[in-house]
């Protein structure tokens, strides 16, 4: 079954994607990110920027497969046809339709209302669906 994390707190979701990213990409782990599309571009341009001495090699889900199938981070509006099957990171508002397909998916929740009102919902519909959720929350992390 699939493990599902909920981290909330995040006061700039793309910049802990960054983050989180970096790390599973340096324990060797391919992710699969998916949100809506301004999002998506959002963190496309962070991935080139967020770092000075970093790089993760990351696509769009429109590239080319063997490509897609090369790149340790896959960008996706919808994860039907996405190669990875490890980490599914979601920065949207809704559950994903196939999450279930992937070992791991972690939810990023900001700390704005809105944010947390979607968090509720897709909380919600996983433990309706039978899911066990661990709840990180990064007001507690130290700095």
């Amino acid at each position: 079954m699939t493990d599902v994390a909920f981290h909330f707190n995040a006061p700039d979701p793309v910049a802990y994607a960054c983050r989180l990213l970096r790390k599973a990409v340096g324990s060797g782990a391919k992710v699969v990110v998916t949100a809506d599309e301004q999002t998506l571009n959002g963190l496309d341009v962070a991935l080139w920027t967020f770092s000075p001495t970093d790089f993760l090699a990351h696509c769009d889900f429109t590239t080319a497969p063997s490509i897609l199938a090369m790149s340790p981070v896959v960008l996706a509006t919808h994860i039907d046809s996405t190669p990875h099957r490890q980490i599914l990171l979601n920065l949207g508002t809704t559950v994903s339709l196939g999450f279930e397909n992937f070992q791991r998916v972690i939810e990023v929740v900001a700390l704005d209302d809105d944010s947390r009102q979607s968090a509720r919902s897709r909380w919600k519909q996983y433990v309706d669906l039978g899911y066990a959720i661990t709840r990180h929350d990064l007001n507690l992390k130290p700095s």
